[in-house]
């Protein structure tokens, strides 16, 4: 008496559901990616064929509005240099080798970025001017 199996179990494989989960794996990508912005504010930086791989641990970025400047530290908004000051002295207390990198627009006066190096200069903070490749 031969006895026979009810069930046959199916050898192929269906691929399916793998591509819609790698297709969602690229989507998820590529959007999360595109939403990484260190700088969220659009400057023109001046062009340099020197690069420096230091890390900042913040950032400093000057943009000319109208008669005037807008200083910002990291992307908080801060009235004039004094502000400037302030908030640096503020997030980088406690720190080993403070490093602040400055970004500024080609617009802004030199006397302004000089500000800014004087206040790094004066509190033992290193200094890496940002430029565009």
């Amino acid at each position: 008496m031969a006895i026979k199996r009810g069930s046959k179990v199916d050898k192929s494989f269906s691929s399916s559901a793998m591509t819609d989960l790698m297709f969602l794996l690229l989507i998820f990508m590529i959007i999360a990616t595109t939403l990484i912005n260190p700088n969220a504010l659009k400057l023109m930086l001046p062009k340099s064929s020197n690069q420096l791989k230091d890390k900042a641990i913040t950032t400093v970025s000057i943009q000319k509005a109208g008669s005037g400047y807008n200083y910002y530290v990291e992307l908080d908004r801060v009235q004039g240099i004094p502000g400037v000051e302030a908030a640096l002295k503020s997030r980088l207390a406690g720190q080993s080798e403070p490093t602040v990198s400055l970004h500024c627009d080609k617009t802004v006066a030199v006397d302004e970025v000089v500000k800014v190096m004087n206040i790094a200069k004066d509190n033992d903070y290193k200094l890496i001017l940002a430029t565009q490749p």
